[in-house]
């Protein structure tokens, strides 16, 4: 029987604060992202909605801050930094979703009383009738838009979301290989070199043997 090779890191907290070089391939290593002409990547329309996608990470995963990173023909390689845990940022979000739900509930409370006196003197000037009359308050309700997760949520959802566009535009056979690496960066020098590797990675797609 076949041992599954495991690509992730044992007992490693792959939500913990570090900088991560990702390489995540299309299935088959399909060129369907681009292709690269005199060493310059011209995006596919798969790609460039890959290259927005990819830019708007830290929107969903404010936990995040994203570093050097390339589309190119059959993957895309790029450095996510968790620079704050998923649990403090939920955190954060939960203490602000509170202060809106107290400064809500004392506009409304104003607002309740300021009905009942409009209400008493209508009483009062006898120009009150059977009618039912609305008194309308607006409620803001604001949730944080924080998902707290992993390195394999963050580019999980990546994935899907982009796989889902191209399912909806016309691509209906793009796909992902099922998993994806990851290398965890350990100093400053490592984030220099890869960094300059993923720059430089359309100039040497020439050399790349893997392509």
């Amino acid at each position: 029987m076949r041992t599954r090779k495991h690509i992730r890191l044992r007992n490693f907290d792959y939500s913990s604060q570090a900088r991560y070089f990702i390489t995540i391939c299309t299935k088959n290593r399909r060129h369907t992202l681009g292709e690269i002409k005199d060493g310059i990547m011209h995006l596919s329309a798969i790609g460039k909605q890959a290259e927005l996608y990819w830019n708007e990470i830290p929107e969903h995963f404010p936990h995040i801050e994203l570093g050097e990173f390339i589309i190119m023909p059959n993957h895309i390689h790029g450095i996510i930094g968790i620079v704050d845990t998923p649990q403090s940022t939920a955190e954060r979000a939960r203490q602000n979703t509170t202060q809106l739900k107290q400064k809500s509930n004392i506009q409304i409370h104003n607002t309740t009383l300021q009905t009942r006196h409009v209400v008493s003197q209508l009483k009062e000037n006898k120009n009150y009738n059977d009618s039912q009359r609305e008194f309308q308050s607006e409620r803001m309700n604001q949730f944080g838009k924080t998902i707290a997760g992993s390195l394999s949520a963050i580019i999980g959802q990546f994935k899907s979301t982009l796989t889902r566009w191209s399912r909806k535009n016309g691509y209906p056979d793009f796909a992902w290989q099922g998993r994806f690496h990851d290398h965890i960066i350990r100093n400053e020098g490592a984030f220099q070199r890869i960094s300059n590797y993923i720059k430089n990675n359309p100039a040497n797609w020439d050399k790349d043997k893997s392509r």
